[in-house]
């Protein structure tokens, strides 16, 4: 079992985290499915979907601690979303972060985050949000994709924060006051490749985006944890979760080695966030199986690992680090999920009750199945290196 961190001086931890934890093909290559690292099965639902829009990636809008503040007895949440077209595969092209609240599984869409033309990027990818104490403050953390009034696709991906007011009033959310945006850490080319193609297929693009927020309760030191790509590799899979730190709150960040490398193994190592529970640090990320290496078979899934630190050394959960994979008779059912505080666990439902995607092979068929609302929440349970779902 992995222990707490104690009283461990996290200096002594940076000296010998440089050499990120290594995620591999042996690591994998004993992973067997069980209903202990398997999402609960579930149907399309037409009904959950929110008329005129998909949505894909959500995350909690929560307090520095994990906690989620509740207006009127609802969670508030961001979401990419996108008005819908003939083609849900589009979606990524045109992305916007939008407010949405939900009680008791019932789901509401609200405004979007941002003013229009406010970020740097034609669209706007997955981050974080949190929201001070006091409930009047909110950070937006997020990835802004392409660059605003430049011409031709981009898939360039760059990190950035702004802050604004926030108030709750009557069922919704007030948003003013704005930050200019401000790129908190930029790709350096030698650990982290610079994302900036200009074409590229899902799955195969470069990252640099999904800044997931962290505040360490031992130590006080923030830190953000983000999808990347190795720069020292030469295979086609070159997926890792950079870090950046912030000694002072407001103060610069300080981009830092990667903590998990796949290279080799894996390109896409998306959305990763932390929990801190009972003295261990748990990150989760999130992948799907046809971004593995071709000699790899591995589920599309939530997969984590823990250490005494938020900068590891990382031991992956139960051995492969799969922590909850998508059914095997339907594949492609959700993908993209957050781990609360409390261990509930969501992502959004994609192509639920296909059980062979390769029969999906046109527009119209996907966007016949495509689910684009949020998934069930389900349920997980850590103890030390192990994980599993319970229900």
């Amino acid at each position: 079992m992995v222990t707490g961190v104690g009283t461990t001086d996290e200096a002594v931890v940076l000296a010998t985290s440089d050499a990120p934890t290594v995620w591999t093909g042996g690591d994998l290559a004993t992973l067997m499915r069980d209903p202990a690292n398997t999402i609960p099965a579930f149907a399309l639902d037409s009904s959950a979907r929110v008329p005129g829009f998909d949505l894909w990636d959500m995350w909690p809008v929560e307090h520095e601690d994990g906690r989620l503040p509740r207006f009127d007895g609802a969670a508030l949440w961001m979401v990419l979303a996108a008005t819908v077209e003939p083609d849900p595969d589009s979606r990524h092209m045109v992305a916007r972060i939008y407010l949405a609240s939900e009680r008791h599984s019932r789901w509401t869409l609200h405004q979007p985050v941002f003013p229009e033309g406010f970020t740097p990027g034609d669209r706007e990818w997955s981050g974080s949000a949190v929201l001070d104490d006091t409930a009047t403050r909110l950070t937006v953390h997020f990835t802004a994709a392409g660059r605003r009034n430049v011409p031709g696709p981009s898939l360039e991906q760059r990190l950035f924060e702004a802050s604004c007011s926030f108030a709750a009033s009557d069922g919704g959310f007030i948003l003013s006051d704005w930050s200019a945006p401000q790129e908190t850490v930029v790709a350096d080319g030698i650990d982290y490749q610079v994302a900036n193609q200009t074409e590229g297929r899902g799955g195969e693009i470069l990252g640099f985006r999904d800044p997931g927020f962290f505040r360490d309760s031992t130590t006080g030191r923030a830190y953000l944890f983000f999808t990347g790509s190795c720069a020292r590799s030469s295979s086609r899979w070159t997926g890792n979760i950079g870090v950046a730190r912030q000694d002072d709150a407001g103060g610069a960040w300080q981009m830092l080695p990667p903590v998990l490398s796949a290279a080799g193994v894996n390109n896409e190592l998306e959305r990763p966030h932390m929990r801190q529970r009972g003295g261990n640090y748990y990150l989760f990320w999130s992948t799907q199986a046809k971004v593995f290496a071709e000699n790899i078979v591995a589920p599309t899934g939530l997969y984590g690992a823990v250490a005494p630190s938020p900068l590891g050394p990382f031991t992956l959960l139960n051995g492969t680090g799969l922590v909850a994979g998508t059914p095997p008779e339907c594949p492609a059912q959700e993908y993209s999920w957050w781990v609360l505080d409390d261990l509930q666990v969501i992502g959004f439902a994609d192509f639920p009750g296909i059980r062979d995607m390769g029969l999906i092979v046109d527009a119209a068929q996907r966007r016949a199945h495509f689910a684009g609302y949020p998934a069930p929440f389900f349920r997980i349970a850590l103890d030390g290196a192990t994980a599993r779902v319970v229900g």
